[in-house]
């Protein structure tokens, strides 16, 4: 049982039009992977991607104020004002808070 013919029919059942694969060239045959059509694939990263691998490579994190923080949550003392929040919030919606 061939399994392209098979598949070939159910597209044909379900009014697909089968695309009938490029069959390779004899210059292709027996290349490796990275010669043939999918070395020309690439991925990137979105801005944010870019950004967060940016920040982790500048070790941008300060490691005393994250003690810190954390301490003050543990003892409950941890607490922002309402206007500082709000701030930051219309800041942030304005395109000011990067």
């Amino acid at each position: 049982m061939d399994i392209r013919s098979s598949l070939d029919g159910l597209k044909t059942l379900l009014g697909v039009n089968p695309a009938t694969p490029a069959a390779p060239s004899r210059a292709q045959i027996g290349k490796p992977a990275e010669e043939g059509s999918l070395s020309n694939d690439r991925a990137t990263l979105s801005s944010a991607g870019n950004e967060v691998a940016q920040a982790a490579a500048d070790g941008g994190v300060r490691t005393e104020k994250v003690a810190e923080i954390q301490a003050a949550l543990q003892a409950g003392s941890y607490s922002v004002p309402a206007s500082a929040v709000a701030s930051k919030v219309v800041d942030s919606m304005l395109g000011g808070g990067k």
